[in-house]
């Protein structure tokens, strides 16, 4: 697996606790999007941490293609 499967063209809305460390998913294969549950083993893609800076909304992009890590930059918008 070469490249990462897209599993929304949006983000995902998740609402974080300030302080907590998310695991989100870069293969696109885990049953729990955004966020890892191990299925990328035997690929080339690690989980990317991600640590809420406050409580409320985060958005973890869907399509697998932001410039901006695990964060939706609104690239999703061009495929």
């Amino acid at each position: 697996m070469e490249t990462p499967v897209c599993t929304k063209k949006g983000p995902y809305v998740v609402e974080g606790e300030e302080g907590k460390t998310y695991y989100y998913c870069t293969c696109g294969l885990s049953k729990s999007q955004p966020f890892c549950d191990g299925a990328h083993k035997g690929t080339r893609f690690q989980p990317t941490a991600h640590k809420a800076e406050k409580s409320g909304s985060i958005y973890f992009c869907g399509c697998r293609t932001s410039k901006n890590g695990a964060l939706c930059d609104g690239a999703h918008k061009e495929l």
